[in-house]
This record gives C-alpha cells, structure tokens and sequence, in this order.
C-alpha cells in the first residue's frame, strides 16, 4: 500500500497550491517560459508523488519539506503536456517518461527543463541585443515635446464599415481606452475623443465629459460597439457586427489612434500619433513587402476550421500571419532568423521557446490590461482566438519597463527557469504580519539535470533519467510492466482543444525545426488519435485506450494517480467507462485546489470550478465487490467530510467545487457496486441514481454541509485526519 492510498493532506496543499497559484511563474518559472494549457500547480503533484513513492505508514505532508532520491524508481505520464509531473519527479530523483501527441508540448518540455550554461546562454542574448534589436527598435520610436522616446505600447481600433452609408466605424466599447488595474486607487483614466482623436485625462466613471481640444461633449461610457452590433457613427444606423464582416470578406481594418511612450526620464505618457508616427509605420509596411520579395520566412498555413477556431475565422481571419500587423512580422521575422544564426543547438534552442513564448504577447489579438499591472493581456488569456476589438501592440524587443517583450521575457522567465534549475525550492506558508505569505525553502530537492534518452533502455541501464516521447500514448514502445507509477492530468472534456490553439505556436516552430525534426513535418499539429472528442464517447474511447496502455505498463503494485475536473456529468461518466475499458479501480478521490481562481475562464464562470479531484487507482476490479446498489447518503457523507476539510483549510467552494467532489464519489461508489457507468454499457440503474444524485445536490449548498455538521461530526474528523494547516 501506498500513502496516497490511505489519505492525502488536502488542508495544507490546498492552503499552498491557493498560494503558488498567486504567482506560478516566479514559484515555478521551470513550466512558464512558454504557454500550455491547463497546467496543474507544481506543489500538489509534488504532494501526489510524494504520495505514490512513500508507504502507507507514512504522512505525505511530513515528506514535503524533506529530501528523496527515488532514483530506482521510474514515473510515467502519457498527458505531460508542460511538463509538470516531470519537472516535479526529477526533482525527487526519480527517472521519468513523459508522452504528448502534440509536437510544441514534446519541444517545450525537452528544452524547457534542460540546465543551459548560463554564460553562454546570456552571451548569445547579447549578440541578438546588439545585432537585431537596434532594427527592431528603429520601428518602435517617437518624440515627446522635441525629445526621442521607445513606443512601449501601440493602441488600436477595428473598423467596419456601415452597409448603408459607407462610413468607417471604429469598434470602440466606450471611449475610455486606458486606466489603473484598480481604478479605485488610482481613479485618472485616459479618453479618447470621437470629434478630433485628443487623448485627455478624465475620472474613470465620468459620464460627461468635453474635449480640451475642439470643446466636443460626450459621454466616454458609451461607444459605437454593443455587444454584437455597432452604431454608424455617420447615419447613426445599428448593424451586426458579424454579419458586416461576412459581407466585406476579408479581415478587419484597423486604426492607429493612441501610443504609450517610455521617456528618459522613465515617464510613461499618452500621444496622439503625429504624421511622424504614421510614416513611421509604413515605412515598416513597405519593408515588410520587400522582405515578402525576398523571400523572408513566414507562417502561411491557413487556420483551419474547430472548436476553438472558428471565433478567428468569422471575423474573416483565414490565415496564421493575418493575426499580425506588417511591422509585427516584419520584427518578428527579423528576430527569429537571428536566432537561427546561433550556431550551438542547445542556446539555440532556449531562444526559440523564448521567441515562441513570445508571439503570445505581440500579435494582434492582445489587448491592453491597465497600468499597474503586466500591461499586456496575452492573446491566450482565453482559451479561444477571441479577436480584440481594441487590439494592442507591443514593442516586441521591448525595454526595461515592458510587458511581455522578447528582452523582457528573457530576464523574468528564462533566467528565472535557469536559476530554479540550479537551485530548486519548495515555498512553505508562513504567518507575517496577520498574513499568508511564501517562504522560499532549498536543499530538499535535487538539480534538475535532465539527461535525454534515445530509447527505454537508456534509462534501464541509467545511461539517461528521462525519455521524452511525441506520439500516441496508446501505443508507447515500452515493455510490460516497467513503470513504478503513472502521474498524469489528462485533455480536458469538449471545448478546450490543445492542437487548435497550439497552432498558433507550431507555424512558427515550423520554420526553424521541420528540416529536422519529424514533429513538425505536417502543416499543423493536430493528430486524429488526440483525446480531445467533442462528444463523451469519443472522449472515453480515447482515454480509455490510453489508461489501458497505461494499465500495460504499469507494475503488478503501481498506481496510476491523474488530476480531473468537469461543470458537465458527461465527462465524468465518460472518464467512469474510461476506467472501465482500461480496468482501473478507484481506490480513492480527494479534492484539491486547482489553478488560480482569477483566471479569466474562471472568472466568468457563474459557478466556477477551483478544485480538481485527484484519482487513485490500482488495477484489477475490487476483490469483492458490495452488494447492491450505492446509496446517494453514503456519496453525500464523503462528500460532507472532504468539504468540512477544505472549508477548515480555509477554502471557499462554490457549487461547482460541490459538483466535482459530489461526482468523484458518485463513481467510486459505483465502482465498489460494480456498476456500469460507461457510454457503451451504461445500465438503467446507474442512469437513475446519477440522476437522484444531480436532484439531492440542486437542493444543498456549503452553507447547509458546514452548518449541519454536528460537533461530534467535527471530532470524528479531526481524529481520521492526521494532517492539520501547518
């Protein structure tokens, strides 16, 4: 038996996943040089393979802090996505084999977690800073009352014109284009005015205001764009947005109508752009036609259609280049044929991700988040190519005070991943003050020093720790039997496809890697055997073959442990058939605190989810399983104890986090019935007591758990549950 098998320390690693998840990419910069989706908190699957790699007779959490070399044991995750149960179990000396059927995951995690010669690495930055950025920043300069100055930011504006009149409509929300992330604080906005384009200062709820400039009164609340319409702002005619766009065919235009200067002095100031600006970007657009002359590298792939798509595609966007404006391809070109100059394949590589990393911040589908903050919203800030109607443009060099620029990155992520590779910490919550905060912990784990492997028995025979597969993980070249455990957190159900956003990322990789790299022999990344149905049994066949896989090469005592979480009982009867096909028994499921709550897919949810549920299995049915059918009181009392435990944990958990855990129970208690909750034998039974589940969670709430709870409740609990908040 292992630990994880008996309990696991939700109180605490909740309480430090909620404080990791604060600021991910300085607690763990090894998983954030580059995007990918849905990665999960490094503490928690540290505390999951502390779980699976200790004995039941020990306490997880007492392991946390302290050093492990479980170099005699081999880890598995056929999900690897960025990297994370990777990452976390060389840390703990383990061997690991990592699979991800999507080319950019695969060449993100095996250039990610590689220690590069910092020296060399900061040197070849070097001659990039003094080759390519002065040619970059030449495009990004402007003047100030007579003195020179570095664009930080370039604000526009779509437009669309009316199908009746004729005239140009800028797609403005309101004409309040800029303000304080906490505008409360600080309550000076800046407007735009309608009449002459004058950039004035006003107060950020102001609904009247008039120009200093030409004395024209508006209300700076109120613009031409609704929702999905916009008013003519000559015949003052409403029209849909989308059907407009069909008709022109082509993507939108765009208008230049702000920039934000970076002065000598570190000011940063608001201009309305002169002719000076304007010449300055053609000037740009025209050396970008030269260089399409000469042949200059570029993505031309089309966007094809999807789930995840399809929003790009009915603003007209039909190629991967048309997300960019001509001076951003123009920079963006320049730099990446620098960084293929770079004669050592290693720093060569660092710089690509950092260069893919950054094409997340320079395209046309960022927006402006505010001052006071990361001024940049990436384009993936949702898990969709939503187009801005008020895109922003960044510097993509950058300077000192950017956000999300090529110089910027390099600093705050890829040396910050290189120092964490050398000395990797764990944080540990402390009380300063009346408050939580971080405290940075060394010496328990081990360098990160990822040795590549060839094949498995590289590994076998300690030639390399680590065996970095792109492919099907339903089909891995492995032996029977030769993993201690599979850690994973598999594709999420439905409506967020990893290959279709990845795209946006694979193009560019493209053009430095298809001559040599059999990934990225094809035009785009998808694979037609990806976990990643839009209907649940599509979704369980895929995953099902992959647990079944894993079920191969698991040893006779070997966990598999993966991370899951879904709004729809779709996905969680596809996920119980999944275990099903692949004769996986749950063994046990504890809620965890998932990625932070403010995220923006989170943040407009109505009832968002901020758990995952982790699941522990063996494999083989139960030895004897119960007679009957499961009750819905018996799901209902786990599932009051792990809420009482998150609730002391100092969690708030909203009906959604209730759903999850109601869920993950339902199917444990279904497996110890031995009944059948797959799509392709799915019994009557099991139909009607998910839907008596669904009915008894309609009519409770946290507040009607916690308050229930009795007294003696409290106690039985606090004596089950050896791990308190530290």
């Amino acid at each position: 038996m292992h630990a994880i098998e008996h309990d696991f320390p939700i109180e605490s690693l909740s309480r430090l996943a909620k404080l990791e998840s604060w600021r991910k990419e300085v607690n763990r910069p090894i998983y954030y040089t580059h995007k990918w989706w849905a990665r999960r908190l490094g503490s928690v699957f540290r505390g999951i393979l502390l779980g699976t790699l200790v004995e039941e007779s020990e306490e997880i959490w007492r392991h946390f802090y302290q050093p492990h070399d479980f170099s005699d044991r081999i880890i598995l995750d056929p999900f690897m996505g960025g990297g994370t149960t990777l990452g976390e179990a060389v840390k703990l000396g383990c061997r690991v084999i990592g699979c991800d059927i999507n080319p950019v995951a695969w060449y993100l995690v095996r250039s990610a977690l590689q220690r590069i010669d910092v020296t060399a690495l900061s040197h070849a930055f070097r001659g990039l800073e003094e080759d390519v950025a002065p040619r970059i920043r030449r495009y990004y300069q402007s003047t100030w009352s007579g003195e020179q100055a570095d664009v930080l930011y370039a604000f526009w504006v779509k437009t669309i014109r009316c199908p009746d009149c004729s005239t140009v409509t800028r797609l403005f929300p309101n004409w309040i284009f800029a303000k304080h992330a906490y505008p409360r604080r600080k309550p000076e906005a800046q407007a735009l005015c309608p009449a002459c384009g004058q950039i004035h200062v006003i107060h950020y709820q102001a609904t009247t205001t008039t120009c200093p400039a030409c004395g024209y009164a508006y209300n700076p609340q109120v613009g031409p764009a609704r929702r999905t319409t916009f008013v003519c702002e000559g015949c003052g005619r409403e029209h849909r947005i989308a059907e407009s766009y069909r008709l022109i065919g082509s993507p939108p235009d765009h208008q230049l109508y702000a920039l934000m200067l970076l002065l000598r002095d570190d000011r940063k100031v608001y201009k309305k752009p002169d002719e000076a600006d304007f010449a300055l970007y053609a000037s740009a657009v025209a050396e970008w036609e030269k260089a399409q002359l000469r042949g200059v590298q570029y993505p031309q792939q089309e966007i094809p259609p999807g789930i995840n798509t399809d929003q790009a595609r009915s603003y007209n966007y039909r190629y991967w280049h048309e997300m960019f404006n001509a001076r951003q391809l123009l920079s963006l070109t320049m730099l990446l044929q620098a960084i293929l100059r770079q004669p050592d394949q290693a720093i060569r590589n660092q710089l690509l991700v950092l260069f893919s990393g950054t094409l997340e911040f320079n395209n046309m589908f960022c927006s402006f988040k505010g001052e006071g903050t990361g001024a940049v919203r990436p384009l993936f800030s949702h898990h969709i190519l939503k187009p801005e109607r008020t895109p922003l443009e960044n510097n993509p060099w950058g300077t000192p005070k950017s956000s999300g620029s090529f110089s910027t990155l390099f600093e705050r992520r890829l040396l910050s991943a290189q120092e964490y590779i050398c000395e990797p910490f764990e944080l540990r919550a402390v009380q300063h003050n009346g408050r939580i905060k971080g405290e940075k912990i060394y010496d328990v784990n081990s360098p990160i020093d990822l040795r590549l492997a060839s094949t498995f028995d590289d590994i076998v025979a300690d030639r390399a720790n680590a065996l970095i597969l792109s492919g099907d993980a339903a089909l891995l070249p492995l032996p029977d039997r030769c993993v201690d455990a599979v850690v994973t957190d598999p594709p999420y159900f439905d409506n967020v496809h990893y290959s279709e956003l990845a795209d946006f990322f694979y193009v560019w990789l493209k053009l430095a890697l298809d001559q040599h790299v059999a990934a990225f022999a094809s035009d785009s990344s998808r694979r037609t055997s990806e976990v990643q149905g839009t209907d649940a049994r599509s979704f369980e066949d895929g995953l099902g073959a992959v647990f079944a896989e894993c079920h191969r090469v698991l040893k006779p005592d070997g966990l598999v442990v993966f991370t899951f979480q879904h709004s729809r009982k779709e996905a969680w009867v596809a996920l119980a058939g999944a275990l099903e096909r692949a004769q996986l028994r749950v063994v046990a499921a504890y809620p965890i605190k998932a990625e932070m709550a403010v995220a923006t897919p989170k943040s407009q949810a109505k009832e968002p989810i901020n758990l995952d549920i982790i699941f522990v299995c063996r494999s083989g049915a139960a030895q004897v399983p119960l007679s009957g059918l499961p009750s819905i009181d018996d799901v209902l009392e786990r599932v009051n104890e792990q809420v009482l435990r998150l609730v002391a944990g100092g969690l708030k958990l909203s009906r959604g986090d209730l759903f999850v855990i109601a869920m993950s129970q339902f199917i444990v208690q279904c497996q110890r019935h031995n009944v059948d909750l797959s799509n392709h034998g799915t019994t009557d039974q099991g139909i009607a007591l998910l839907n008596e589940l669904q009915v008894a969670l309609m009519s409770l709430s946290i507040d009607d758990l916690v308050t229930q709870s009795s007294v003696r409740q409290l106690r039985l609990l606090d004596e089950k549950t050896p791990y308190k908040i530290s």
